[in-house]
Order: structure tokens, then sequence, then C-alpha cells
């Protein structure tokens, strides 16, 4: 099976119609999967005095508001159409994530959208939580700054959404529809769990991929990883450790303005991580351990045969002073080495022959 890729354009479009078509351009360059922008309301993600995170900070208007950064950053409805109809045209998946009820209507009933996106932040946001299963829709579920307990807590919400239970939301039915042999078989139908580490930039030492082993342990799902560190060692890395779902952020440029631009690959950048992703996944192959088919021929190269030290007369005594070991492998093995002391030459042999 092979991994998932999403270039995570976000919003790195700026706002901009123009810019979010060259995104796309460049997942299609890359070889992505998918696609994946941000749709939200700026006025119904964020309170008016809500504060920016540090590295927001940084690189936008630091006497700027969330709230007012957002506004600038959001991406119209009427422009999703668009940039759907283009994604369908050059072959790669239209994703988005949204950010509130109002704009999961929207991706939902009128996009269309087929595959939702819950982002770390909502991990705890349990009506929301509940709204996205309810659709019945397949989600990716982003685990960023979350306990094990609170996966848990998140998946058996989700578990009691994709059942359709007459009962009331509460704790308990929660814990049941979790509980249950029916839960368990739509979250593993339908649930890919992302590792995160929420910081931007995330330094190495914090990325912690063993966590990904810890979450398929733990839920038993389809398991992924959503990259917020620089460069590309550690999304091809995660690859590598078993990841079925690479999510990562691109831009066209990392020196232009806005909160995600610093953090995001340049589509060279993009296009030698999938590629490295690619290789990875070729590598991996089979779990077996056994000669390959190119390995054959080398073989007979790189293996020694027993091989006459001097001149020998048929009937010599073979011993440690008329026998070596050397190259080419197409003759006795070394393995028979001594087993062979102490027997009769069966003919003539001149020095460096294979016996």
């Amino acid at each position: 099976m092979s991994v998932f890729i999403i270039a995570e354009a976000g919003v790195n479009h700026n706002g901009d119609l123009a810019t979010a078509y060259q995104l796309i351009d460049v997942a299609v360059a890359a070889g992505a999967d998918a696609v994946k922008f941000q749709t939200f309301k700026a006025e119904n993600l964020v309170t008016s005095a809500g504060a920016k995170a540090e590295y927001q900070k940084t690189d936008t208007n630091p006497d700027e508001s969330q709230l007012a950064m957002l506004k600038r950053l959001e991406l119209k409805y009427e422009f999703h159409f668009q940039l759907l109809s283009y994604c369908q045209t050059k072959g790669i998946q239209f994703l988005s994530t949204a950010f509130d009820f109002e704009s999961l209507d929207f991706l939902v009933h009128k996009l269309g959208v087929g595959r939702l996106k819950l982002p770390s932040g909502e991990i705890t946001n349990g009506p929301f939580l509940l709204a996205h299963a309810q659709t019945g829709k397949e989600i990716i579920l982003s685990t960023g700054m979350a306990t094990l307990g609170e996966v848990e807590m998140a998946l058996s919400v989700l578990a009691f959404g994709y059942l359709n239970s007459a009962l009331p939301p509460s704790l308990a039915a929660f814990e049941q529809a979790y509980s249950s042999g029916s839960g368990q078989a739509l979250l593993k139908q339908k649930v890919t769990l992302l590792h995160c580490t929420t910081e931007y930039p995330t330094p190495p030492a914090h990325v912690n991929l063993r966590a990904m082993d810890t979450l398929q342990q733990a839920f038993g799902l389809t398991v992924g990883y959503s990259d917020h560190s620089t460069g590309l060692a550690i999304p091809i890395a995660a690859a590598a450790r078993g990841a079925m779902l690479i999510e990562k952020h691109f831009t066209l440029n990392r020196n232009l303005p806005g909160p995600d631009h610093k953090v995001s690959l340049e589509p060279d950048e993009l296009k030698a991580m999938v590629q490295g992703i690619r290789e990875v996944e070729q590598a991996l192959g089979l779990a077996h351990k056994c000669a390959g088919a190119v390995e054959l021929e080398n073989r007979q190269v790189a293996r020694k045969s027993l091989v006459a030290k001097t001149a020998l007369k048929q009937g010599d005594v073979l011993t440690e002073n008329n026998m070596a070991i050397k190259r080419p492998g197409t003759g006795i093995s070394p393995m028979l080495y001594w087993s062979q002391l102490g027997t009769a030459s069966p003919k003539a042999y001149l020095a460096d022959e294979l016996l």
C-alpha cells in the first residue's frame, strides 16, 4: 500500500486565488496525492481578543490580532469550487480542513468533499468531532498536543457519531460506542491518526517519531505523520518507519509574508520529499531475507571457492598448505573446507584452479 502524500497549502495562498492555483500546480508537479487548503470564517474561529502564537508574531505584524490575520488569509467559499474543478482536471485530490461548523457544512454539503481532516487544535472539541463523524466521511485526525487519553476520548466521540446512535451524546454513550465491536470496526475503516508535534518549526529532538508506534499499538488504526519540522529528512524517515500518510506544508517562496511560509517547503524541496518517500517505499520491499534476483550474478563474483594453492596431482592429500580460498564463488563453498581436509584430490589441478 502506497504512502498517501498530502501537500499542505494551508493558508499559503494569502487569500489570493491565482496563488492557490499556482500551489496546486506545484503539488501536481511534485507528485503529491492530494493538495490541502484550510476553510474557515475568521469570526467563527477566534475571539476578537485572541492572541497570536509566538511564531505568528514573528512572521506577521505582532500588533495585529489573530482575528485580523486570519481574516486576511480566508479562502473565499466561491474560490473552492474553482479550485476543486482545477484539481480534478489535474488529477490530484482536493482536500481542505474545516475550522468551524459553517465551513464543515460547506465542504460536505456544498462542495462534496470525500474525506475530512481534523487539526490538532480540535481534538478536544467534542461537538465538532461529533459533527465530522455524523457526515459518515473518512477522517484524518491530527494528534498534536494530545495525550493518549485525549486521543481515545476523541475516537470515542467519532465512534458514537459514526454509529448514528439514538442515544443523546454523553461521556458514557461515547465510551459505550468506542467499546463496541461495531464502533471499533468503523474507526478502523474510516479513521487515520496522524502523529504531530504542534510547534513551528519543530526541532528534531521534539519530533518523537516513535510515538507513531505507540498510536498504532494503542488504537490499531492506520497511522501517519503531520510534519512541522524544517527540511525533508524527517517526513522521509516517518515513511520509512511505517507512516501510511504524510502531510507537509509547502509554499511558492519561504520569503512571502504570512504565518506558515517559513516552515514550508519550496517547490523543488516538495518534489524531492515526494521522490524520497517513493524511493523509501521501494526500498522497504519484502520482509523475508533471501538472495534477491539482482544479487545472484554478483554472488558468484563476490563469494569465494576452494582453490588449489599449489599444483596438485591426483591422489594428493588436501591440506591447509595446498588449499586456498579465493574468488570467484562458482566452485566448492568454503563452508566445506573442513570436510575436504585429509581427502584425496580426485584429479590433478594447476595452482589457483578451482577444486
